[in-house]
């Protein structure tokens, strides 16, 4: 892998570059679109790619490996081959999975014991494991296996956290040493800064995380119910201890204005299932801004669903239309909605990238935080 910086706002600290990993280059700032258990929602990889224009999406390792198994995708040849996907992905450790099920789970520093919410099987991850299944799914990027603290945390809980993170860090690094890559291409492991809310905690994280010479760095637990000021202070502070050199990637956030702001911060890549989530309940992202398709308003409304949108839905289908698929709990409204939330994901991005270049960021990217928030 390799990172290469390629313009920096003068008012701000967003960064444009280009990424390269063995299946291709990735330019930054970037949104990932989530695909859980190899599969974006409702959308084809030939929707993906020639619509949405993803260069890199995500998986889940907690889920693949409940489903369909690492032993199915290692015969495939690994997840690129499985799911017919030539371009890059990035795969979770399974430690998110692992706090968002902690009413099933039982901790230690071994690793994570927990119940499969598919059956109520029986499980354990270590960050040996995590590495394990990682390597066999064959992303691109992996992540380091981390404790994702809940917020709010008391300070002792989220120092005990973050330490443990760190000695897991190290387990992960050695497992990889040891276990050469298995399908003919590096794989770029991703450590992960915690600390929760914490100044001093996400310094001390954030420098420990810094120390390891990594492809790449993430900033987790940033997304867990934080008031989104906290989310930014705590970017900020992260970003300016992580090395400028290497892509920094915010995990699971989030809304298009929380992105912008955190392009501002220095932060690289995104990802988040709110564009299909929010897509498959009504909710249209637009740049002018939030449409709730849902609402009677929308009725009689035959102009496209959105003049400004660079998919083919938004010129292909009304708003009235797609309100009526809704009503009807048509799936492929549901459809619709994902292709346009997640190609406005991808325009939003990359016109944060050329506004980069061009010098214009700062003061693009305050009048676009307002419209986005705005309710049409």
């Amino acid at each position: 892998m390799n990172f290469e910086l390629k313009a920096q706002d003068s008012k701000s600290k967003a960064r444009a570059g280009v990424l390269t990993t063995a299946h291709g280059e990735i330019q930054t700032p970037i949104f990932m679109p989530v695909g859980t258990v190899a599969s974006v929602k409702a959308v084809h990889q030939r929707e993906l790619k020639e619509d949405i224009k993803a260069q890199i999406i995500l998986g889940n390792t907690y889920h693949l490996y409940l489903r369909p198994g690492t032993d199915i995708i290692n015969g495939a040849g690994g997840l690129h081959k499985f799911m017919n996907w030539d371009r890059p992905i990035l795969t979770d450790s399974g430690g998110y999975q692992v706090y968002s099920l902690s009413n099933n789970n039982k901790i230690t520093e071994e690793g994570v014991k927990f119940k499969s919410h598919i059956d109520g099987s029986r499980h354990f991850f270590s960050p040996e494991k995590s590495m394990e299944i990682q390597r066999n799914i064959g992303a691109d990027i992996i992540m380091a296996f981390d404790e994702c603290p809940p917020y709010p945390s008391t300070y002792e809980y989220a120092k005990n956290s973050m330490d443990m993170t760190h000695r897991w860090l190290q387990r992960c690094i050695d497992w990889l040493k040891e276990n050469p890559e298995l399908y003919g291409f590096e794989q770029s492991l991703f450590p992960i800064v915690q600390g929760s809310t914490y100044n001093d905690l996400r310094k001390e994280s954030a420098e420990t995380i810094a120390s390891h010479p990594c492809d790449g760095y993430a900033i987790g637990g940033l997304s867990v119910g934080e008031p989104h000021d906290e989310m930014y202070a705590m970017s900020d502070l992260v970003c300016s201890y992580l090395p400028e050199d290497k892509p920094r990637y915010l995990m699971g956030v989030g809304t298009p204005a929380n992105i912008l702001e955190n392009i501002a911060l220095g932060v690289d890549m995104f990802d988040c299932v709110m564009p299909t989530r929010n897509g498959r309940n009504g909710m249209i992202f637009t740049s002018e801004g939030i449409i709730n398709i849902k609402n009677k308003k929308w009725e009689r409304d035959f102009s496209p669903l959105d003049p400004n949108g660079t998919s083919f839905v938004d010129s292909d289908y009304s708003k009235a239309y797609l309100r009526h698929l809704f009503a009807a709990n048509e799936y492929l409204g549901r459809q619709i909605a994902s292709l346009h939330n997640l190609r406005f994901y991808l325009w939003l991005v990359n016109e944060a990238r050329e506004k980069i270049i061009d010098g214009t960021f700062a003061s693009w990217k305050n009048v676009m935080v307002e419209k986005l928030q705005t309710r049409l």
